[in-house]
């Protein structure tokens, strides 16, 4: 199984973009990748905005190889929605969160434009409503969807999420995109029962700490993380990005799942996007005040 991950947050942007080769099988999950429109008050940077557009000419450049493309939910930094990107769903095989359930009014807003009136439904060679379901790609290589999860804690206004699980008999790859943690517990079920040899998830929002979110439920998807990361088969691998990313000080949240994981005997890989795709970290929006200051 070959993987490319793409616009994660150690990288520059917001996104967990996630290209595979399978089998000969060209898998693009959640192909897209956007800025913060503030942070500290601030624009994105010249650096940012650079990276974005190359991040996204990556991005287009795959989705002509893709054959299968998976949205998970329909915030803009999880698929494209930008005027023209309707042209890269051509003949694919599209497989996306349902947008007449478990859904907000902004997602359900952004699907609605996206499959009905940029004509989107008409372009796809079949498109799947994916909430729960499983698909055979062939003999040796499935997809597999999540119930709708909560796109961080239950009961969060920012609506439902799919996790994507990629599975042949050699690798199962779990995507757990905006889990935060994940922070909740009906997240760590799934993945638990699933065990995936590959984890690519969203880390809890630390960031938002102490201003948005409950310092309470952060250490909640911390403590999350550590069991799901301990539930793992030995010599996986846990991609921890996105929201994490978004803080300076990500170390620390993965210092303490290293430290569980080693005193429970296993061996188990924990790292950035970055890191996994042999690049240095790159946090550019944690970054951003530090760039405008010094004016890079």
């Amino acid at each position: 199984m070959r993987v490319e991950l793409l616009g994660f947050d150690s990288m520059g942007t917001r996104g967990m973009a996630v290209f595979l080769e399978v089998n000969g099988t060209a898998i693009f999950i959640d192909p897209g990748a956007n800025l913060a429109p503030r942070r500290y008050g601030l624009p994105p940077h010249r650096l940012e905005l650079e990276m974005l557009d190359r991040t996204l000419g990556r991005i287009y450049e795959l989705m002509g190889e893709a054959e299968h493309v998976v949205i998970s939910h329909y915030h803009r930094d999880h698929f494209l929605y930008r005027r023209g990107e309707e042209d890269f769903y051509t003949g694919k095989s599209v497989y996306a969160k349902n947008y007449s359930r478990d859904i907000n009014f902004s997602q359900r807003s952004r699907a609605y434009n996206l499959f009905v009136t940029r004509g989107v439904s008409k372009r796809v060679r079949k498109l799947e409503f994916a909430d729960n379901r499983s698909f055979k790609i062939d003999e040796d290589l499935s997809i597999e969807f999540s119930p709708p999860m909560p796109h961080g804690p239950e009961g969060t206004r920012l609506g439902f999420i799919l996790y994507t699980v990629v599975k042949t008999s050699e690798v199962t790859l779990v995507h757990a995109s905006d889990a935060q943690g994940p922070i909740s517990t009906r997240g760590v079920d799934f993945i638990k029962n699933v065990r995936p040899n590959i984890l690519i998830i969203s880390g809890p929002p630390t960031y938002l700490s102490q201003s948005k979110v409950e310092q309470n439920i952060v250490d909640e998807g911390i403590k999350n993380l550590v069991e799901v990361a301990k539930s793992m088969p030995d010599n996986s691998t846990i991609i921890v990005d996105h929201h994490l990313l978004r803080d300076l000080d990500y170390k620390q949240v993965l210092r303490v799942i290293e430290e569980a994981v080693s005193s429970s005997g296993r061996r188990i890989r924990v790292l950035t996007a970055a890191e996994y795709m042999n690049q240095p970290v790159n946090q550019l929006e944690a970054r951003r005040r530090e760039l405008w200051e010094s004016q890079l």
